[in-house]
């Protein structure tokens, strides 16, 4: 299940943190769960707390988000985990099991930490960055890798399919979204 944006961004390139969260509105999500993520805490975490309109629930641990979501999921209530990769590796188990096993649609946005801007996740020279394609792939999990404004349109569709067929999906962040 590989991304469908495969293409290489220059390291000029930018990548928008209010209109991914515009996006991520637009998708219905009404919650955000969170651990801080250093890729993402300018751009995208900082905003998503001091916005009025998303519920802001910071967790301890990663795999925690995905049972929450899961629940959440069942009253109705649209959520995004936002993670970093790390914490994706950490939480595994939980992913296989609730989203993978049970077919839940678990939505992780998930920051790569120390990804080179305009080197495809596979290609970068961080291990840790290098193996998360090719783990979501063996898992069935879709994802998509967001990097430039130009790859935000992936985010509100990507969403819509997972609450709708039942199942995970995982947006890449490729470089840290710039705040405005």
């Amino acid at each position: 299940m590989t991304n469908i944006n495969n293409k290489i961004s220059t390291a000029s390139e930018t990548l928008s943190g209010s209109l991914v969260i515009k996006a991520v509105k637009e998708s219905g999500v009404q919650t955000v769960l969170t651990v801080p993520d250093k890729t993402t805490a300018s751009g995208l975490l900082r905003p998503i707390a001091a916005d009025k309109n998303l519920q802001h629930v910071r967790v301890c641990k990663e795999d925690e988000t995905i049972g929450i979501s899961a629940a959440l999921s069942y009253s109705g209530n649209r959520s995004l985990i936002l993670i970093q990769y790390t914490g994706l590796l950490d939480s595994l188990n939980a992913i296989r099991a609730v989203a993978v096993d049970y077919e839940m649609p678990i939505c992780m946005m998930v920051g790569l930490l120390g990804k080179e801007p305009g080197v495809l996740p596979t290609d970068s020279k961080r291990y840790g960055v290098k193996i998360i394609q090719p783990i979501l792939d063996v898992m069935g999990i879709v994802h998509h890798v967001i990097e430039t404004d130009d790859d935000i349109s992936i985010i509100k569709p990507a969403i819509n399919k997972a609450y709708e067929t039942s199942s995970p999906v995982v947006l890449l962040i490729g470089r840290p979204p710039v705040a405005e």
